[in-house]
């Protein structure tokens, strides 16, 4: 059996203008292979559509330029030359032709191109798309392979390309971030008041992650962090956010932007856990007046449990000194959960001096440098701790558990595991910013506001 695919053109009258064969197909016994379109058929009868119907498109397109829209006198060609345009389904070759002015209007330039001006970019918003969310989700390399595997793309499309496309898309959507501000928080407490009912609390929690970095060799640790949260509304809906700080000159900007884009309003009450580091700290403050700022637990009873296995080891060298010291553990993590930090300050010195002796053992002194780092640690986030027991008990939030798992979705899966790569500050960056709005199913919505409002001022 032979099957041959033709495409039929039509006039605006629905007259057939042109008929043309794309495709021809040969299929003799019934097998599993032979049953339908194979994916060599398909990439292939795909390519050859997109071919012809470019084809036909761009001729009627040059056809309606050719007239001076204020005249209508036929406008001179100059010259004709190839551009190359990249879409889902092969590379194109387009003959553009570059028209002389019309001498009826006074004209900035002497000629121009339609076809040029019309596809500036030179890739189809389809194929910009498809590109940058496949390497949000996976790497450059297999984002091209996939596309080649089931797609009639020219062999030519490589990592780079792929990466460079994304960084392009990510510096687009920078641009449209609005400027930093030290304070975000408008107005006084009589606007607040007018404002309509607010929405149920948000929930933000921010924590960070390490990648390995290829832009300071020298550096020891040869790795950077990257700050990520996620905002979760009453309906259980959720934004994820990323930045690196040091490369990032916008981080309240960006943070405030994603609350706004749910709904938050001065009047509402916004809830921030972190983990007490000085770049989440700052990161969280100035950006709504009703505010509330919590020291996550979870970190506080790591550190607890680690100096608790410190003491266990001091324990096995000085029976007294070893279980001394985990009673005073023991009574500094409970006055930390009831929220009285004074006198948990109190223990944590009380522990000091008992730590503090002359004939120290290594052991002390080791737990003596960790007991002294952690009072450093709630010294620094005192404003920043609630009487954890009368939160658990109230059903609300003293832990960022579920910012754990948004380090793992954001930035381990993409950066770190079995992802044998270095990153720059600036590429982890940029690719956080499309990462995070393919998290949140966003990229698609974006793209349209994009296109769509360049084709409404095109037309």
């Amino acid at each position: 059996m032979q099957i041959k695919v033709q495409l039929v053109f039509e006039d605006d009258f629905g007259g057939a203008t042109r008929t043309q064969e794309v495709a021809r197909l040969q299929r003799d016994e019934l097998s599993p292979t032979t049953l339908g379109l194979t994916l060599a058929d398909a990439k292939d009868l795909l390519q050859n559509v997109q071919s012809h119907v470019v084809e036909q498109q761009v001729a009627d397109y040059q056809q309606q330029q050719c007239p001076c829209p204020h005249c209508q006198q036929r406008r001179r060609v100059k010259d004709q030359r190839p551009i190359t345009y990249n879409t889902l389904f092969g590379k194109l070759k387009l003959q553009s032709p570059r028209f002389f002015q019309c001498d009826c209007q006074p004209q900035e330039t002497q000629s121009f191109s339609p076809l040029s001006a019309l596809l500036a970019e030179r890739t189809a918003p389809e194929m910009l798309y498809l590109e940058s969310k496949l390497a949000a989700l996976m790497s450059y390399g297999l984002s091209v392979q996939l596309l080649a595997e089931v797609l009639p793309i020219d062999r030519c499309l490589n990592a780079a390309t792929v990466r460079n496309q994304t960084h392009r898309l990510a510096e687009r959507l920078e641009s449209e971030l609005g400027g930093e501000q030290f304070m975000f928080i408008e107005g006084c407490q009589r606007d607040w008041a007018q404002l309509p009912r607010p929405e149920m609390p948000l929930t933000v929690g921010i924590d960070g992650g390490y990648v390995r970095s290829s832009e300071h060799p020298s550096d020891p640790q040869r790795s950077f962090e990257i700050i990520t949260g996620k905002s979760i509304a009453d309906d259980g809906s959720s934004k994820c956010f990323g930045l690196v700080h040091r490369y990032d000159e916008k981080p309240k900007r960006r943070v405030f932007e994603v609350l706004k884009s749910q709904g938050m309003q001065m009047n509402q009450q916004v809830t921030f856990l972190s983990d007490g580091g000085d770049t989440v700290r700052d990161l969280q403050l100035y950006l709504n007046p009703q505010a509330e700022h919590v020291l996550d637990w979870f970190h506080i009873t790591m550190r607890i449990t680690v100096m608790n296995q410190m003491a266990k080891g001091v324990k096995a060298h000085d029976e007294d000194m070893g279980t001394e010291a985990l009673n005073l553990l023991e009574s500094l993590k409970w006055y930390l959960w009831h929220g009285n930090v004074c006198r948990a300050l109190q223990k944590i010195e009380d522990l000091s001096v008992w730590l503090d002796t002359d004939k120290a053992s290594p052991e002390q002194r080791k737990l003596l440098k960790t007991v002294e780092e952690f009072n450093t640690y709630i010294t620094n986030n005192r404003p920043f701790i609630p009487n954890y027991g009368e939160r658990y008990r109230n059903g609300e939030r003293i832990s960022t558990a579920f910012v754990e798992s948004t380090v793992n979705q954001v930035i381990s899966k993409r950066m770190v595991k079995k992802q044998q790569m270095r990153w720059s500050w600036k590429g982890a960056h940029l690719l956080l910013q499309v990462r995070t709005r393919v998290l949140d199913e966003d990229w698609r919505g974006t793209f349209v506001r994009w296109y769509s409002s360049a084709e409404a001022k095109a037309a």
